[in-house]
């Protein structure tokens, strides 16, 4: 897929105001909220703005904070990670690679057993490609 830039998103028809605000301007919804926060059904996970592929409901798990939660990307090339130093906190934001998309974060405090990651992610810049 080609990079998407930010400015034909931010003045896309198809982004709806909440994914705007979220993917675009780095906001994050509601905790207990979203779509996936608590969903099981199986499958991919794809970037709600541009479609790429970036997380696999075998890696999602409960970690309790309202939000979609996975130990690891399903492909590191569509996700990248950048410090993110906002409201007094040193995190590390994850973003699609792809089009730029503000996703969520990435805490060191996952699953020790799957490598101790938990992907913080929004559900509104998801959709998922349920397996058939």
């Amino acid at each position: 897929m080609d990079k998407i830039n930010k400015t034909k998103i931010n003045t896309g028809e198809n982004i709806s105001e909440e994914l705007r605000q979220v993917a675009i301007n780095g906001g994050t919804e509601m905790p207990f909220t979203g779509k996936y926060w608590n969903s099981d059904n199986v499958g991919t996970y794809r970037c709600a703005v541009c479609g790429a592929e970036l997380f696999s409901s075998d890696t999602k798990f409960d970690s309790g904070t309202g939000w979609p939660s996975f130990t690891e990307p399903t492909n590191l090339t569509n996700v990248e990670l950048k410090k993110d130093n906002s409201h007094g906190m040193i995190r590390m934001e994850v973003l699609c690679k792809n089009c730029g998309a503000h996703l969520g974060h990435v805490f060191d405090d996952g699953p020790k057993e799957k490598g101790g990651k938990r992907y913080c992610i929004n559900s509104v810049c998801l959709n998922l490609e349920e397996k058939k």
